[in-house]
């Protein structure tokens, strides 16, 4: 399989143009072109998937988080960040990062659709293509109204969490929901302002929590990791459909954390 055709196809899935400003999408490190066999996929460029990727002879690393946010000065292998872009030349493989283009261009529709909610609309609008909106995040609403524990509940099993966090009235019947995978904290207005009745996201802190609740919405915050892993699900599938030569490894040590 080409390097070069397999990143276009990718651009193509997610048009770098979609991405925030301040993100760092695409090719991080390595060539981006040659010939490539193996393709090992996770959420993180961490150094345990990196090395799992090259035991396993990949040739490139694909992951929704880049590598790199800011501007290396240095690299050093007395640095973790320099340590890992050394690994990835060393063992001649590239890494290419997929972040919040892939929010707007597909994020949002496989979030919505596993959770079991109606997508209407992005919840934040970056843009427009074709006529619609597009953006980041979801709002749209359930088959039927349900509690805020059965749709915890559900979240839960459906994105195989051991659990997540709840911030409102256990039996607050909703109806509309606002959802933005990975870390939402700040996103409470722009679910307010969409009627949305609760706000699924990650990374949601004591304060703005109750805050949230005061205001009127409720919280399930399910983990940064919780509601983005399914980006390698996705990938490996899409991966099977459009590249069907190409040897697919995944990274199955994900979570960032456990519960005791």
């Amino acid at each position: 399989m080409d390097r070069k055709e397999l990143i276009e196809a990718l651009e193509k899935l997610a048009p770098p143009a979609y991405a925030m400003d301040w993100d760092n999408p695409g090719l991080q490190v390595g060539s981006p072109e040659g010939e490539v066999k193996r393709i090992y996929l996770a959420l993180d460029a961490r150094s345990s998937a990196i090395e799992a990727a090259a035991q396993a002879g990949c040739g490139m690393m694909l992951t929704h988080h880049p590598l790199l946010f800011r501007p290396v000065k240095s690299v050093r292998s007395d640095d973790f960040i320099g340590r890992r872009i050394i690994s990835f030349i060393r063992n001649d493989m590239s890494c290419y990062a997929m972040h919040t283009n892939f929010d707007v261009a597909v994020m949002a529709d496989i979030a919505a659709q596993q959770m079991g909610v109606i997508k209407d609309r992005p919840l934040e609008i970056t843009g427009e293509e074709d006529g619609r909106a597009i953006g980041i995040g979801f709002v749209g609403h359930v088959p039927a109204p349900m509690t805020l524990q059965d749709l915890a509940v559900q979240i839960r099993e459906r994105f195989g969490l051991q659990d997540v966090r709840c911030f409102g009235a256990r039996d607050t019947v909703l109806s509309r929901i606002a959802c933005c995978p990975g870390s939402g904290g700040g996103m409470a207005e722009e679910a307010l302002a969409a009627g949305a009745q609760v706000l699924v996201t990650g990374d949601v802190d004591h304060h703005y929590g109750i805050d949230c609740n005061e205001k009127g919405l409720c919280v399930i915050d399910a983990g940064h990791y919780g509601l983005e892993h399914i980006f390698v699900s996705y990938m490996k599938q899409w991966l099977a459909e459009n590249f069907p030569e190409a040897e697919v490894f995944e990274d199955r040590d994900v979570a960032p954390f456990y519960d005791i």
